[in-house]
């Protein structure tokens, strides 16, 4: 069956095909890894039917079923590892942030990671030789942290030769330390990344759908979204979701809401960036008792978990909490005005 040919699919006629195309359905892969509930809710269609369409799409898009460890891995040779441009950290992180995974950054206030967040979305954005994707990012952003001018610090940051290799790239005359040079290739990095206010904890979920229409229709552009960034994941969760009595439909939205995100990240090969916020556990006598929120659905659900922490000035300890497939660690960089440095 072709590709983009909903109406194949068995109970989706027209009016059907119109209303999974809205709402951002619009290949038998995002069909086939949405739940029946989803798909009842947005095409209008009984629980049944929908089950129906989504098996349909799953057998189409031939995805599903079981398959060897060796198709695994060939398949994993398509995962992108996105540097942060410091050798320590990427060699903590087994080469970068990988594509098709959840990381999460947490730590306290002011220990770096909206910093990690704006680094990561000028990152994205090099080729592949300067350990970026040649990409665009998408930046949900609820605590009102996104800054342009800290992308500029960052842009500016970066070392000469890959910035003289951008300006050529982009056909963008002029040096390095040009100033009419500098602030076009600027707005050229800022036209890269999207960027959303989420201004409760609904529209953060909105927002998450709404970033896979954006990556749908940028797919096949030149600049192709490969990050998702949301700064932070946890903060309006936190605040309208309060006490024991709210947990369990905090933690329903939570997991609903980090469903959507690794859909992204899975459906156009994006690596997904959540920071979160900590509480203190008053109950821990020894150690660090700096803990993320979120609960056990956070924790299973992120496949990076990374702790950042103050130290000395300018310094920041990245700490490797968990990982499928890589040893805790530590490694060491500095938050400076140019940007996340070695060091």
């Amino acid at each position: 069956m072709p590709e983009d040919d909903l109406e194949s699919l068995p109970g989706v006629g027209p009016a059907t095909s119109d209303k999974l195309t809205d709402a951002g359905f619009e290949t038998f892969q995002s069909i086939a890894v949405a739940s029946a509930g989803e798909l009842s809710q947005q095409a209008d269609v009984g629980d049944s039917t929908a089950g129906d369409i989504i098996q349909a799409a799953r057998e189409a898009a031939d995805i599903g079923g079981f398959e060897t460890g060796a198709t695994v891995l060939e398949r994993r040779r398509e995962i992108g590892k996105l540097s942060w441009q410091i050798d320590e950290v990427d060699e903590l992180l087994g080469g970068g942030m990988e594509t098709q995974s959840i990381s999460e950054v947490y730590g306290e206030f002011g220990a770096g990671k909206s910093q990690v967040t704006h680094q990561m979305a000028v990152n994205v954005q090099l080729p592949s030789e300067h350990g970026g994707f040649d990409a665009a990012a998408i930046f949900v952003d609820s605590e009102d942290t996104f800054r342009p001018e800290r992308i500029d610090d960052m842009v500016r940051g970066l070392d000469d030769e890959i910035i003289a290799a951008e300006l050529e790239r982009r056909d963008i005359d002029g040096a390095p330390g040009d100033d009419e040079a500098m602030e076009a290739l600027l707005e050229s990095f800022l036209d890269h990344i999207h960027v959303a206010k989420a201004f409760n904890a609904n529209h953060q979920m909105l927002l998450a759908e709404k970033a896979e229409e954006l990556a749908s229709e940028h797919a096949d552009t030149e600049w192709p979204v490969r990050l998702l960034c949301v700064d932070s994941l946890t903060a309006h969760f936190r605040a309208e979701y309060v006490g024991r009595g709210e947990l369990a439909q905090r933690q329903q939205k939570l997991n609903k809401h980090l469903h959507d995100l690794d859909r992204v990240g899975n459906l156009h090969n994006a690596a997904v960036l959540v920071t979160n916020q900590v509480a203190s556990n008053p109950d821990s006598y020894f150690g660090d008792p700096t803990q993320p929120i979120g609960g056990n659905i956070l924790g299973h659900k992120s496949t990076f978990r990374i702790y950042l922490r103050k130290s000395k000035g300018d310094k920041r300890i990245v700490r490797l909490v968990d990982a499928p497939n890589l040893a805790d660690g530590e490694a060491v960089m500095r938050v400076q005005d140019g940007g996340l440095k070695p060091e």
